[in-house]
């Protein structure tokens, strides 16, 4: 695995644990020679992560749509920086790019990715791992709603089969070869 496409929030969140986690994903990242693909902004966690790869001698690409292309958001220091259209040309763009996925806490945007890469899988349109890095719990009410879609049999599979939650930045790097 060459490169990791992350989803994760433009705000920091309440606890320090995301940060650190996003931090320590960001170290075993760039010590492993994996590049980060992802949304391309400065804020939050998605800022926490870039910084920690190119602290580490890493590689980052950030994809970013036009109307989000401002310096008080866009990364100045990045590798790599593809400005695209829209929202979805985003997404699009870091599933080409990416073998893998991790999925941080973050809002309604990390969410929106999560559920698409997780039904991309779902609908047989790749294979590609997607993990959910779950820091101090933040996913499992995520997780128990999408089992509950498959108890009230609004699923022909399990959802749990599409992705893997680990808790620890290092398990995920491991997991993904």
């Amino acid at each position: 695995m060459k490169t990791l496409g992350v989803f994760c929030g433009s705000r920091l969140g309440q606890r320090e644990n995301y940060s650190l986690c996003a931090k320590a994903l960001g170290k075993h990242m760039a010590v492993r020679g994996i590049r980060l693909v992802y949304g391309g902004g400065r804020a939050g966690l998605m800022g926490v992560l870039a910084d920690s790869v190119l602290e580490n001698n890493g590689t980052v690409t950030g994809i970013i749509p036009k109307f989000l292309c401002r310096p008080e958001v866009v990364h100045p220091d990045l590798t790599e920086l593809k400005v695209v259209e829209n929202m979805h040309l985003r997404k699009k763009l870091m599933y080409d790019l990416s073998d893998a996925f991790t999925i941080l806490p973050g809002g309604l945007g990390t969410l929106d990715e999560a559920i698409e890469i997780i039904n991309w899988a779902n609908l047989g349109l790749h294979r590609k791992s997607i993990i959910l890095l779950d820091v101090d719990g933040y996913w499992s009410l995520f997780c128990n709603l999408l089992s509950n879609c498959d108890a009230e049999g609004f699923s022909d599979i399990e959802h749990r089969k599409l992705y893997t939650v680990l808790d620890d930045p290092e398990r995920v790097i491991e997991a993904l070869g």
